[in-house]
């Protein structure tokens, strides 16, 4: 387990991402469309957000709903113009109608990103078979997260899944980091930092509004301070958020 545990956000403009560095976060999923689930923000946007904070930003390429690739040349293209914007870690995964991993629009759209680091999200978490999406993707440049529930409906139905996955660590397969993401409550985190994991993404539970509202840097450090073992950053991130 590292020392401190990575805290990405989701971030769908620059006052969210201002919030999120302010409450600690370590890296922002910059991602527009929550009612698709998160899809590929403009460029002008990551833009924006990468002039306004200094943490690590990663950029969804999902340019529709669902988990198909849909137009990988397309994709590519928008990968390079989000590069052009300063782009340069990536949020990715498709699937096939049957649930296996779509290898040859993934190696497509990881060959235009020249090395960069990305993530495959929680399209793992709607395959047929887990495993044997982790064995496929093994060796592909840049691939150093799963972001992963365990399970579709959320980290509830997932926990045990997470934990078993997080014992099979720097094995084939299982070499890239687990971010657990998706109904994430900070009750889980006790469990999850206790089998090693130590990578978590919030995005609903950074804004007290709900998906309407900006997220909050004092929510957001609630979690920092949950995964440092800290209590007094809580009260100081709102001072930090208006500076």
């Amino acid at each position: 387990m590292s020392e401190r545990a990575v805290l990405e956000v989701i971030a769908l403009d620059v006052e969210d991402a201002v919030a999120a560095q302010a409450g600690g976060a370590d890296r922002l999923e910059l991602v527009t469309e929550m009612a698709a689930d998160g899809l590929t923000p403009a460029p002008a946007v990551v833009a924006a957000i990468r002039d306004a904070v200094a943490i690590d930003l990663r950029v969804m390429l999902r340019l529709s709903d669902g988990f198909e690739a849909g137009e990988v040349e397309r994709l590519v293209r928008v990968a390079g113009e989000l590069r052009d914007a300063g782009a340069d870690q990536f949020v990715l995964g498709f699937l096939d109608p049957v649930g296996d991993v779509d290898l040859a629009a993934v190696e497509r759209v990881v060959g235009a990103l020249d090395g960069s680091p990305w993530t495959f999200h929680r399209a793992i978490d709607r395959a047929a078979d887990r495993d044997a999406l982790r064995k496929t993707l093994t060796g592909l440049p840049g691939l150093d997260t799963y972001l992963t529930a365990g399970a579709p409906g959320g980290v509830d139905d997932g926990l045990d899944t997470l934990i078993a996955e997080a014992a099979h660590t720097g094995r084939p397969g299982y070499e890239p980091r687990i971010m657990v993401g998706g109904g994430l409550r900070l009750d889980h985190v006790p469990r999850l930092r206790a089998a090693g994991i130590d990578a978590f993404h919030i995005g609903g539970a950074a804004r007290p509004g709900g998906w309407q509202g900006p997220v909050s840097a004092e929510a957001v450090a609630r979690w920092r301070a949950e995964l440092d073992g800290e209590t007094e950053r809580v009260g100081t991130a709102v001072g930090r958020a208006g500076n």
